[in-house]
C-alpha cells in the first residue's frame, strides 16, 4: 500500500452556519467541499407514549434525501446518525422526553453521513442539547491502486474499492461509529486508522 500522509490528509474546504431556521430550538448547515446538509433539532420535548423511555430521552433522527421519499438506504443513515449522537447526548437529564434532529440533503458530492453527523452535532449544539462531548465525523476510501483518500468526493466514492466512515468523540478522541461498504483487508483498516489518527492530532 503507497503511503502519502501529506496528500491523503488534505480536506475539501469546509465550513458551518447556526440558527439558520426559527423554528427548531436548533439547526445548523454544514458545508463539506460541494456537499451540504441542513439539520434541525426538536426538543427535548413531548413523546408517544409507545416511544417513552422512564430514564432518558428519546432519540429520533428522520433523513430527508433530496428528492423523493425515504428508502432503505435512508433508513439505514438514519441508524447511523441516531447512535453517533445518542452516544454523546445526556439523554438521562430529560426522561421520558423526545429529541428530534432532522437532517436534509441539499447536496450530495461525496461523504455524505459524515457530513450529515458534523450537522447534527452542530444543530444540538446551537439547541442547547446537555452533551458529554461532541462528535465529529470523517470518510476515507481505499481506491484501486491502494491509497487512501480522506473526505472523497462522488465520483471517488464510486470508484473506491471500499468507503470507511469513522466517527469520534471530542474528549478521549474515541471512535464511536463506524460504517464500511465495499470489502478491504485488515491491513488496510489499521492504514486507514492510521491516517485518521494524524489528521484528528494535526486538526
Amino acid at each position: 500500500m503507497q503511503i502519502e500522509t501529506e496528500k491523503q490528509c488534505e480536506l475539501r474546504s469546509f465550513c458551518s452556519e447556526l440558527s439558520g431556521l426559527t423554528r427548531p430550538d436548533g439547526s445548523a448547515t454544514f458545508n463539506q467541499g460541494d456537499t451540504t446538509v441542513l439539520a434541525a433539532v426538536y426538543g427535548p420535548g413531548d413523546v408517544k407514549q409507545s416511544k417513552e423511555i422512564i430514564d432518558k430521552a428519546t432519540v429520533e433522527v428522520v433523513f430527508k434525501p433530496k428528492v423523493g421519499l425515504p428508502g432503505v438506504y435512508e433508513k439505514s443513515q438514519e441508524q447511523l446518525i441516531q447512535n453517533s449522537c445518542a452516544s454523546a447526548i445526556l439523554a438521562t437529564l430529560h426522561p421520558r422526553t423526545s429529541i428530534l434532529i432532522i437532517v436534509q440533503v441539499v447536496q450530495d458530492s461525496g461523504s455524505l453521513l459524515s457530513c450529515s453527523i458534523n450537522a447534527s452535532c452542530l444543530a444540538l449544539m446551537d439547541a442547547g442539547i446537555p452533551m458529554k462531548y461532541l462528535v465529529c465525523s470523517i470518510t476515507s476510501a481505499l481506491d484501486k491502486e491502494g491509497k487512501i483518500i480522506l473526505d472523497p468526493t462522488d465520483k471517488q466514492c464510486k470508484d473506491a474499492l471500499s468507503v470507511i466512515t469513522c466517527a469520534f468523540d471530542s474528549h478521549k478522541q474515541n471512535i464511536v461509529t463506524v460504517s464500511l461498504s465495499g470489502s478491504c483487508s485488515i491491513e488496510q483498516i489499521v492504514s486507514g486508522k492510521e491516517v485518521i489518527k494524524i489528521l484528528r492530532w494535526n486538526g
